[in-house]
Order: C-alpha cells, then sequence, then structure tokens
C-alpha cells in the first residue's frame, strides 16, 4: 500500500481525505437540499439537517489536516499537464480547496461568536457565549456560508465533469491517480 503521494498517482492517505471529504460535502448538499425541497419541518430534513454542524466539524477538522497533508506532499503529486488545461485544473483545485476551507472555517468562527451552545455528536463543545453579548465579527464571517456552499457544488460538479472527460475521453488515467488504480 503506497502511503505517500508519488508523480505517478496520489498514496492512499491523500486517497482517504479526497473520497471521505466528498462523502461528507455530498451528504450536507443533500441534507441542505431536501430542506429546501421539503421544508425544515419534514422527517428527513430535520435527521439531516440536524446532522449538519457534526459533520460540518469533521469536515472542517478533515479539510485542514488535508491541506496539511497536501502541502507535506507537494513535491510528490502527480503533476498537472501543461499548457491552459493544466492552469484552468490547478486555479480549479485551489478554489475547491479554497471554499472547503472558507466554509466550515466561518461556520465554526460563527459559533464560538454566537450565544448558542456548539454541540457535535451530542458533545459540547462550547456552552455559547451569554445573550446579548455575540461578537459580531464572528457571527457575521458566516454570512456567505450558504452561498459559497453552493457555489461549492457546481464547482464539484465541474470537478466530476472533467474527471469523467478526462477518463471517458482522454483515456489518460487521470481518474485512476485518485481511484488508486495501479
Amino acid at each position: 500500500m503506497q502511503i505517500m503521494d508519488s508523480p505517478a498517482r496520489y498514496g492512499s492517505v491523500t486517497r482517504f481525505f479526497h473520497w471521505t471529504i466528498a462523502v461528507l460535502i455530498l451528504w450536507q448538499l443533500a441534507s441542505m437540499a431536501v430542506k429546501l425541497w421539503l421544508g425544515r419541518e419534514s422527517g428527513l430534513a430535520q435527521f439531516m439537517v440536524g446532522s449538519h454542524a457534526s459533520v460540518g466539524f469533521v469536515i472542517f477538522i478533515l479539510v485542514w489536516t488535508r491541506l496539511v497533508w497536501a502541502l507535506f506532499n507537494l513535491g510528490h503529486r502527480p503533476s498537472h499537464e501543461p499548457g491552459l488545461i493544466g492552469t484552468a485544473a490547478k486555479a480549479g483545485h485551489a478554489v475547491l480547496y479554497l471554499l472547503m476551507l472558507f466554509i466550515p472555517t466561518v461556520a465554526v468562527m460563527r459559533a464560538f461568536g454566537s450565544d448558542r451552545a456548539f454541540t457535535v455528536f451530542g458533545i459540547q463543545l462550547y456552552g455559547g457565549r451569554p445573550e446579548g453579548q455575540e461578537v459580531e465579527a464572528l457571527t457575521g464571517a458566516a454570512n456567505f456560508h450558504g452561498e459559497a456552499g453552493w457555489l461549492l457544488a457546481v464547482l464539484l460538479v465541474g470537478h466530476v465533469v472533467m474527471a469523467v472527460y478526462h477518463s471517458a475521453v482522454m483515456r489518460d488515467g487521470t481518474m485512476g491517480k485518485m481511484a488508486g488504480a495501479r
């Protein structure tokens, strides 16, 4: 089992981060879509949205850890192709990383600036500020949390489309580098 990234493919740790975060983000997006379509009062929406903060906190931890791991592996990772397509891929991945960092980070900032308790999987991590003593700089930081989430959804669709394009049309093995193919 290849743990570290190499120029030929991503290692098992990078793949774990990629696919785990992908599944968790899909859950988050699906929960918000269900809430919009069925309304907050539906049982399914209550169940899914009820996990939003906990799953989001896990994403927060995983994305920051993934960033450290990516920086540690920076010189070992598969390179993007040269030219405009490679530059676009680098830019697209940079925006994906920025959004994956921004969205849960501002949600955590909002939680610590709020007067509500912050609970993750039933464990209270923070009791909340006294009523009326919210920190606007922290709670206001999350004003674009939802919009950034939907922007991330659009970019993820583009990411998947390009992965399928590389696999089905270009047949260049790009998808295999993250899927674990040798």
